[in-house]
């Protein structure tokens, strides 16, 4: 593909992203999604391989679902409520259908079946895309709906992701799926707590997507896309190899990693407000992805797949050319904890 499309599409992704976080009217913010939506399909489809078609197919038919919900919720608050901005949604069967499609938006559960499914037809640069800005725009929208829809129900969306992406991800094998359910389980997280501090949300979401851009270079710089060719990468480079450990730990929520802080916050937040119960649920929801991080650690380094070479080392480097931006986001992803301070004023501070 000639770079003017990769620029072409790539602006096209940023513009309609800017576009809805700039919108007060529901209309620009749907044109928005929609470019957003309509930039990134190129990029699945790129390969032309099969996978990589009927992951870009059900794309298309999951966003387009969502979209159709969402604009059919807006319209039915501008004929109830004789009002088309995003701020003034009161009718609650619009807030229901509204947030339903958000959620498919975002994959969280239980509408996160197909986010695995297409993930696992996408290469890794595109998945961290998938990932991480494409969770932005619908976020903004949720987060500006949010004040208006009953506590209960986002209380159950979040428990809900939290829980089944954890127990989703117990036995797969295949890294980009595994990274499609943490997507879920850590979306959960931020959506718990937006009702109560939309500010702590919005910087769960920030250190997630700071810790799956880390994940997701360290896969492509190693080529591997499953546990069986992972364990082997240590050959390749042994130091990049434990810095992934210590980004699949943080992602886990593991002490003193940067994903224990956010954590740590959260529950803080909710044991303030008194909801010790979803506090302790998902809680345990968290040790069951502990436990999946954990296992894809063990298989990294500490023991081998089954029937892998004797090679020991690589004899010449693969010469990288961006240097720059896997370092920092590794750093960012495992020793953020110290610069928390500074993250938890401007957090107050927007709140």
């Amino acid at each position: 593909m000639p770079a003017i499309l990769y620029f072409m599409f790539y602006a096209s992704l940023g513009l309609g992203t800017s576009l809805t976080f700039l919108s007060s009217h529901w209309l620009t913010a749907w044109m928005g999604l929609e470019l957003t939506t309509l930039a990134i399909l190129p990029l699945m489809a790129q390969h032309h391989h099969p996978r990589a078609s009927e992951a870009t197919t059900k794309y298309l038919l999951v966003q387009a679902s969502a979209t159709g919900l969402l604009l059919f919720a807006t319209i039915l608050n501008g004929w109830v409520e004789m009002s088309w901005s995003i701020n003034e949604m009161k009718n609650p069967y619009a807030l229901t259908l509204a947030m339903s499609a958000l959620a498919l938006k975002l994959g969280l559960a239980p509408f996160h079946l197909w986010l695995p499914e297409v993930m696992q037809g996408l290469d890794l640069l595109t998945g961290l895309i998938l990932s991480t800005w494409q969770k932005l725009a619908p976020f903004a929208l949720l987060m500006q709906i949010s004040q208006a829809m009953p506590p209960a129900l986002l209380t159950i969306l979040g428990l809900s992701s939290a829980t089944l992406a954890a127990w989703g991800g117990l036995n797969q094998t295949q890294l980009r799926k595994i990274m499609a359910y943490s997507s879920t389980a850590h979306l959960g997280w931020s959506v718990i707590i937006l009702q109560f501090s939309p500010g702590l949300a919005l910087m769960a979401l920030g250190i997630y997507i700071l810790m799956t851009m880390a994940a997701f270079l360290t896969m492509k710089d190693m080529s591997s896309t499953k546990i069986s060719t992972f364990s082997t990468s240590w050959s390749k480079s042994p130091e990049k190899m434990v810095a992934m450990i210590l980004i699949l730990l943080s992602l886990g929520g593991l002490p003193p990693m940067t994903g224990f802080t956010i954590k740590w916050l959260i529950l803080e937040e909710l044991t303030k407000q008194d909801m010790y119960t979803p506090a302790t649920l998902i809680v345990m929801a968290a040790l069951i992805s502990l436990y999946f991080y954990a296992r894809l650690s063990y298989f990294t380094i500490i023991s081998l797949f089954p029937g892998t070479s004797n090679i020991k080392t690589y004899w010449r480097q693969k010469n990288i050319k961006d240097k720059l931006i896997l370092p920092i986001a590794t750093t960012a992803a495992i020793f953020l904890l110290p610069l928390m301070p500074l993250t938890l004023a401007l957090t107050y501070f927007y709140n």
